[in-house]
This record gives C-alpha cells, structure tokens and sequence, in this order.
C-alpha cells in the first residue's frame, strides 16, 4: 500500500521547514510512522587556525542547530507525537541524503521557500541535491499548503519514470480512498504545431492512451479517475490543473541516479515544484 512508515524532516528554523515537520505529523498519525527531524550545520573547523576561534565558532554553530530542533521539539508537542532529533556537522544535502538511505526512510520531507521574483523557478540547491541523489521519495511542501490524499495529480509521460510514480499515486488513493487526475501534457512549439499537425495530433493519441490506461487500471481498483490531456508547457499546464481542481499533492517521477551525487531531476520536475499550490511528491525509480 501507499502509506509512510518512516518519515525523515530536513529542519532549518524556516517557517517552510516548520510547516513541512507540521505536514510529517499529519502523515505520521495517520500512517502510524516513525518520524526524525535532522538539522545540519556547517563546518568551520579548518577554516581557523586559532583554537580558541575556532570552539567559539563550533559552539555557536551548535547552539543555533539546537535552536531548531527545540523548535520542532515544541511542535511536536503541539502536534502530539513523538520524534526523533539528530543534529549533524556537514553540507545539508549530503547529510540528509546519506541519513535517509543509511536509515532506509521510506519518505523525505523538506519545506519549499517562497519565490522572491516570477521567474524563481528552481527549488533551491538542497532540495534538488537531495531529490537527485536521494533513493528516497521526496515531499516537497510549500510555506501554508496542507498535504492531503483526496485529490491525487500524477503526471505521466509513459515514460518508466512515471510509471514509477502512477503506481505510488495508485497506492495512496486506494489507502486513502482518494481520486486521481492522470494528465499526459503535449509540449511542443507553436512552429512545429504549425509546420507538423498531423505529428502533435499523434502525440495527442498517444496521450490520451497513456492517461486512459492509467484511468483503467485505477477503475480496476476502485478508485475514481479522470484522465486529462492539454498542449503547453508542462509545468504550467500540471500546476494549473492542480490549482483548478485544488489537489491535495502532485505526484511526479524522479530520474534518479545514473552516477555519484549526480542531479537528474529534470527541468519540469524543478518547475512544477517551484509553482506548485500544493505539496510534491517526487518518487524515486
């Protein structure tokens, strides 16, 4: 099934951070997981050559991770569930990403900041580190969303990638007895629209084919589905859709991992969850 056992929340004292642990909690008592916040800081250490400067730094650095997980500890409280605190020297990603796959986490939950300009459509250097790296589903959640499993949008290309992904979204609209929007997008240009028409209307069919199976196989399992197809640019036709019918989550396929602490999140994947209304879930292949 399509529930979360273990839970791991990457904390950095942002108000989105908070609200990602808050959207752990709401998993993790329905889902009965265990939960662990981690919270990196950096290291200074060689950096300095005096001792004394150095402890200082060190003991500074520790004091404001400390902070943070105090934070979270009265959270928790507030939430009524118990976690599991660590707090670790090192570079963010790398110590969430080794953290999560040592600790075999079932789901990785990060807050996403606001964009401070229109064209901000990248998520930030951690979460697309830890997405790209990481053999663990990631949840991406925007500062005051809520996650929810009623309203399902998986996007699907046919590709194994999302097919990956179809089948997470299946599982957690037959856990949660929620509903699926399949949508199939036909990116191209409005040259090649106009020069190859009989080449788009074959992507069409081909889209309307993938979604229908989707639609299908969720109909065989009780679930109610939609299929939708739409021509534009991917990003913006899946976040419309989720805006339009106030999805709960877009769920998406990761390229995963092909080589050491390499990225292969892909560009509509970064996009989507860059304007995203409501949480992502990027599953890993």
């Amino acid at each position: 099934m399509g529930r979360y056992r273990k839970i791991l929340v990457a904390a950095d004292g942002s108000e989105a951070g908070k609200n990602a642990f808050r959207q752990a909690c709401r998993i993790g008592r329905q889902d009965k997981s265990w939960i662990t916040v981690i919270t990196t800081i950096p290291v200074f250490n060689d950096q300095f050559d005096v001792l004394s400067i150095r402890e200082k730094v060190s003991a500074t650095l520790k004091a404001e991770g400390e902070k943070i997980l105090a934070d979270i500890r009265q959270i928790a409280q507030e939430e009524d569930v118990f976690i599991r605190t660590i707090l670790e020297e090192g570079t963010p990603f790398d110590t969430i990403v080794d953290t999560g796959d040592e600790g075999n986490f079932d789901l990785i939950v990060m807050g996403r900041h606001g964009r401070q300009r229109v064209e901000k459509a990248l998520v930030g250097s951690v979460t697309a580190r830890v997405i790209g790296n990481s053999q663990r589903d990631v949840l991406v959640v925007p500062t005051d969303s809520v996650i929810g499993w009623d309203t399902i949008v998986v996007a699907t290309d046919g590709s194994k990638f999302s097919r990956t992904a179809t089948e997470k979204a299946l599982d957690l609209a037959e856990s949660y007895t929620g509903t699926i929007k399949a949508v199939s997008v036909v990116d191209v240009t409005e040259e090649f629209q106009t020069e190859a028409p009989e080449a788009v209307d074959k992507m069409v069919q081909e889209s309307l084919r993938i979604v229908n199976l989707v639609c299908q196989e969720a109909q065989a399992r009780g679930i109610a589905a939609e299929p939708v197809v739409r021509e534009g640019e991917s990003y913006r036709v899946i976040t419309d859709l989720a805006l339009k019918h106030k999805a709960d989550v877009i769920v998406m396929g990761s390229h995963g991992r092909t080589g050491v602490k390499r990225l292969l999140m892909g560009s509509v994947t970064e996009k989507v969850i860059g304007y995203a209304p409501c949480p992502v879930l990027v599953v890993r292949v």
